[in-house]
């Protein structure tokens, strides 16, 4: 039985060169192009991301803490980026039995983490917004750790499938192949697999964002209409478009990923160039995160631009601070007051942050 007839092509780079699509040296280097593009600036955005968290304190909050284990998460998933374009241009596994090993197994483990950070940073803006009361407690840096080792823990044992299974072995042409490697009776294994990363790094993961964003849309309704119609549409406009920017990128780079993995199982033929491009796809969603979660920060954007040396386009009227940190140490709040002190005029609720105009 051949290799392909009993594994998965996790990456699509070595299916079989009855293939025509992956014969051509044009589509070759056009992937490997967009895989280098796509690794270049998730490098840059998220090492920024990751300078700014640990070069400035006021940076060291519970969201940031997120931010940076998703930005770090991010990050080493850009790392195994080198070794699909070499695969890619090669049409072949130069590397090895072990680093195919250790590639894959980094890789998927680094994705998982980079998607459940995702999760688990929906689910700090829902305790930040739908209970304000009590985020004090549970928003800190401390405890922000300890989840995020959690989460490193958690994809660990997720991707246990991959590191047991993933292996070389040599194609009908001479050439080596890293795959996910099924045992008998493979089709069935294969199967099981793909369902299960879908289910596990897409839909649980998806469905806890969609929960989240639900029931901070519920609960700003509430708040906004006893703030007045004005308060209530812009605070309805800022947050739909946060939640579409966030559940809409996440839908699209990683939906084509699964379906391809899923039509993968049924079909005997599957165009590796629809397939690496889906790779591709799902690896832009870590250059998207920096923008996504940072330039739509405040505090974000004041940082970017201190590292960049764009002080000209700061705004001195308007100073971010976190919210919820600056209540706790002044208990200076009635619980009424923390409740709809987001709404209140002359501040501005963003992100779990209140921008605070000084004159």
């Amino acid at each position: 039985m051949g290799l392909l007839d009993n594994s998965l092509d996790y990456f699509g780079v070595n299916k079989s060169r009855n293939n025509t699509s992956a014969d051509s040296p044009g589509i070759s280097i056009f992937i490997s192009f967009v895989y280098s593009l796509v690794c270049i600036v998730g490098l840059c955005g998220n090492s920024v991301v990751i300078y700014v968290i640990l070069r400035y304190a006021k940076m060291k909050t519970a969201t940031n803490i997120y931010i940076l284990n998703l930005a770090i998460a991010d990050e080493l998933l850009m790392l195994s980026v080198p070794f699909l374009v070499t695969s890619t241009l090669l049409r072949h596994w130069p590397f090895g039995a072990l680093l195919c090993r250790l590639v894959l197994s980094l890789d998927a483990m680094n994705m998982f983490t980079s998607v459940y950070g995702l999760a688990v940073l929906s689910l700090d803006r829902y305790v930040a917004v739908v209970h304000p009361i009590s985020a004090a407690r549970y928003r800190r840096p401390s405890v922000a750790k300890m989840v995020n080792l959690g989460v490193w823990i958690f994809s660990i044992i997720i991707i246990l499938p991959i590191v047991v299974f993933s292996s070389t072995a040599p194609n009908s042409d001479g050439t080596v192949a890293c795959n996910v490697i099924m045992p008998e009776p493979s089709q069935r294994w294969v199967v099981v697999f793909v369902l299960y990363t879908f289910f596990m790094g897409f839909l649980l993961p998806m469905a806890a964002i969609c929960l989240c964003y639900i029931l901070i849309i519920t609960k700003m309704r509430v708040v906004a209409l006893k703030a007045g119609w004005q308060q209530r549409r812009r605070s309805e406009r800022k947050l739909t478009l946060m939640v579409t920017v966030v559940v809409t990128v996440f839908v699209v780079c990683w939906m084509p990923f699964y379906v391809v993995q899923l039509v993968g199982v049924f079909a005997s033929r599957s165009d590796t160039t629809i397939s690496q491009l889906s790779v591709a796809l799902g690896y832009a969603n870590s250059c998207a995160n920096p923008f996504l979660y940072g330039f739509l920060s405040d505090n974000f954007k004041r940082s970017f631009q201190k590292v960049l040396c764009l002080s000209w386009m700061e705004n001195d009227t308007e100073e971010p601070v976190d919210y919820y940190a600056t209540a706790l140490k002044s208990r200076a709040y009635s619980a009424e007051e923390l409740q709809n002190g987001m709404l209140t005029t002359g501040s501005t609720y963003r992100n779990g942050t209140c921008s605070s105009r000084t004159h």
